[in-house]
């Protein structure tokens, strides 16, 4: 089955080109919606539960690789997989945000994937001894992260849309 295709986008004079009905008037905007909302303030970098958790990503990342080589692709590759889950969940929760209920799930699983680091690092902690300190500094970070998501679920459940019909 063969697709439709009207629109166009031209690249050099920022419009789209409609097959049907011709060019699009250059004067209004893209994208009336700009002119309501400053999208520059609506995004999921401003979240804190966002910050953080990229932030310890970053962190969890670097750690991982002080482990024993044999450890990187086993406890360690888990650990990074799950640090990432958090932060890509948040992000892929915030993209569902105007369906509320997706928001709260895409929530649940972040801080699913939070407490799910926080066991692999109880393990490594208890593992690798030597290595304690830096672990014990993210698992408390993370206990920390999964307070602010249950917080931020809890908030979004009480007044998320709440003004939309």
């Amino acid at each position: 089955m063969k697709k439709a295709s009207f629109l166009r986008y031209d690249c050099d004079t920022r419009s789209i080109t409609d097959a049907r009905y011709g060019v699009r008037d250059k004067s209004e905007p893209q994208f009336p919606e700009q002119n309501i909302l400053n999208t520059n303030d609506m995004s999921y970098k401003n979240l804190d539960i966002y910050k953080i958790a990229f932030d310890l990503f970053l962190k969890t990342q670097k750690a991982t690789f002080l482990l024993p080589k044999y450890e990187l692709f086993e406890l360690g590759s888990q650990l990074r997989r799950s640090s990432d889950s958090i932060i890509t969940n948040i992000v892929e929760g915030y993209g569902r945000s105007y369906y509320k209920n997706d928001y709260i799930r895409f929530l649940v699983f972040s801080h699913a994937s939070n407490d799910e680091t926080i066991n692999h690092l109880e393990k490594i902690i208890a593992l690798y001894p030597e290595f304690s300190s830096e672990f014990e500094i993210l698992k408390r970070d993370y206990d920390v992260l999964g307070g602010k998501i249950n917080t931020y679920k809890k908030w979004v459940k009480e007044n998320w849309n709440e003004n939309k019909n």
